[in-house]
């Protein structure tokens, strides 16, 4: 394992294959880590490309608020990008992933010189100013207040209404999303494993489950992905 000290923080980041090759920095989603790239890591060095992938603050083997209120979009971008910075990585190929797209995708937009590639998969750019964003920020806010706590056996039944659908409608997809920030945000020990496979549909085997649980051995490590889903549109003015 690589860290770097970052803000104070310890930052973890993988980093393999050639330090000369052309780099890929591959930014994780929620609730996820540097874990999640498992797969693809060997691919790309096998192919002759140095491939990073850093933990986001609150995540993986990377430092942890233990507070909601410590944590920022802005912040998470600060990082990464110096992370970027001290690599001194040029001609990079950016690949995010979820929330790890909104974080990454900034990070191009402020040090564009240093990439040669964009990659995303289920992710997109942040872009909103002015009395729209203040707007929007706000409702985010009234709506998951309205919410309130949700439980995640009642946020697996909401999403059987979008995922079981084959298109569905904006406004379904509007009010499951407003219900998964609630959930996270209110929830007082998020089931990592239980919203990888709800919301991935997929069966972790007991090695993926103990490799996804091992980051937070108890529940206040996990504010970090309590509070991402709620960060980005309560903070859409950063």
């Amino acid at each position: 394992p690589n860290y770097m000290e970052i803000d104070g923080l310890r930052i973890h980041y993988l980093d393999e294959g050639p330090k000369d090759a052309d780099p890929i920095i591959l930014f994780h989603g929620e609730p996820t880590w540097s874990y999640l790239f498992r797969k693809m890591i060997p691919v790309f060095t096998a192919a002759g490309h140095r491939v990073i992938v850093p933990d986001m603050v609150g995540f993986g083997k990377s430092d942890k608020f233990i507070s909601k209120h410590d944590y920022s979009y802005k912040h998470h971008v600060d990082v990464m990008k110096e992370l970027v910075i001290r690599l001194d990585l040029k001609e990079a190929t950016h690949f995010g992933q979820d929330w790890g797209g909104l974080v990454g995708l900034r990070v191009v937009a402020e040090l564009p010189d240093r990439f040669a590639r964009v990659v995303v998969s289920n992710t997109g750019m942040v872009a909103r100013g002015g009395f729209s964003a203040w707007l929007a920020q706000n409702f985010v806010k009234l709506v998951v207040w309205w919410h309130g706590p949700i439980t995640f056996e009642e946020l697996k039944a909401a999403s059987q209404e979008v995922l079981n659908v084959e298109n569905p409608s904006a406004s379904q997809g509007a009010a499951m999303f407003s219900k998964w920030i609630a959930h996270s945000y209110y929830a007082e020990d998020m089931d990592i494993v239980g919203i990888i496979e709800n919301f991935g549909k997929i069966d972790l085997t007991d090695e993926e489950v103990r490799a996804y649980e091992a980051p937070y051995p108890t529940g206040e490590y996990k504010a970090g992905p309590h509070v991402w889903p709620y960060l980005i549109p309560e903070q859409l003015q950063e």
